[in-house]
């Protein structure tokens, strides 16, 4: 187990590296200034050469990147001359020195991802940090609806091959699955946020805190949570679905399941303690990447009714060309797709003792 893991985590590391080489090169490649685009309109040329100086946008691009790569690594090399790019200092890094050799100073810090062009000077991991639980939360529930009637639903329709009911079941998972999400959610959005308002009593558009009627505290609005989970919920639902059902139906053709049966067990028990382990291999696999899509797929639901979280900070850097940021929101994106690739493995690997971890 200990050397898998070692393998999987190195082929992580090259994987992670490729991402932050493609993000870095992608975006500096744009058109436009940095300098200016953190200034503003009003800015003067003295301006905007000591913000390039601070930001090291001076440096030819491959300084650049080894700057970038810098700022990123939990090691780190850094200059004690406070002139420099990487001079380590307090406001800008949160780190602790290991060791020094002339005028750089290795340290163990936190991955920095750089400022916001457009909040002031705020840390992006701190516009990710303040965004990335709502998004969680959202993804969270969504995936939990998707699960529980997804493998509801599968092994019904399994149960009642060619009958009515799987044949409902199956036109319902087919449109779910052809229409997309922001269509979804402006149509969920209009009929129970604003055509059935009186009700539901739920909103077109809201988050999961809110300020209450005085403006004063924050509260938590739970309702809110309801139509955009669903919405981001009904894609993984319908696919779910499809291949509970058919893994069921290919598990309950094979020679043990004919074993359990001809050993007296009922039927019931053949499906709950036989069956439906074995049929749940697939489906793990598809929800591991629905699971972390969903931090990415939610930008248009989470825009469309207002959802404070990953997806509507994304879009807003979009339309302000806030890199900094949108290139922390892709990586952060990517790390959690990495990251549960690899638990997959390990969930896989337990759900059928076949698979070695190899």
């Amino acid at each position: 187990m200990i050397r898998y893991l070692i393998n999987k985590l190195f082929y992580a590391f090259i994987t992670l590296l490729g991402v932050i080489t493609v993000i870095f090169f992608l975006f500096t490649i744009l058109p436009g200034d940095p300098a200016k685009m953190m200034l503003g309109q009003n800015q003067t040329a003295d301006q905007v050469e000591a913000v390039k100086k601070k930001y090291g946008f001076d440096k030819p691009l491959g300084t650049q990147f080894l700057y970038y790569l810098n700022d990123l690594s939990p090691i780190s090399f850094h200059s004690n001359t406070s002139e420099d790019y990487t001079y380590l200092s307090p406001n800008k890094y949160n780190a602790s020195k290991l060791f020094t050799i002339g005028n750089t100073s290795i340290v163990i810090k936190t991955p920095y991802l750089r400022e916001s062009f457009t909040k002031q000077g705020k840390k992006v991991t701190q516009v990710i940090g303040d965004t990335i639980s709502n998004t969680f939360v959202l993804a969270v529930s969504a995936i939990f609806i998707a699960i529980s009637l997804g493998i509801i639903f599968g092994i019904v329709s399994a149960l009642y091959k060619d009958t009515s009911i799987d044949k409902t079941i199956q036109i319902i998972s087919t449109f779910g699955m052809s229409v997309p999400s922001f269509f979804s959610a402006i149509l969920f959005a209009w009929l129970f946020g604003f055509v059935l308002h009186k009700y539901t009593n739920l909103e077109m558009t809201g988050s999961l805190y809110e300020l209450d009627d005085f403006g004063e505290t924050m509260t938590i609005k739970w309702k809110n949570l309801i139509l955009p989970a669903i919405v981001l919920g009904i894609r993984p639902l319908a696919v779910v679905i499809q291949l509970m059902r058919n893994s069921l139906l290919e598990v309950m053709n094979q020679d043990y399941i004919r074993t359990a049966r001809a050993k007296g067990l009922s039927e019931f028990q053949v499906i709950k303690n036989h069956a439906v382990k074995n049929a749940l291999n697939p489906v793990v696999t598809a929800i591991s990447g629905w699971f972390a899509s969903m931090l990415a797929g939610a930008v248009f639901v989470e825009y469309i009714f207002g959802w404070n979280g990953l997806g509507k900070e994304i879009v807003n850097a979009l339309n302000t060309l806030d890199l900094p940021v949108i290139m922390g929101a892709v990586l952060v994106i990517a790390i959690v797709f990495i990251t549960i690739n690899i638990l997959v493995d390990v969930i896989y690997a337990w759900l059928d003792p076949k698979v070695e971890l190899s």
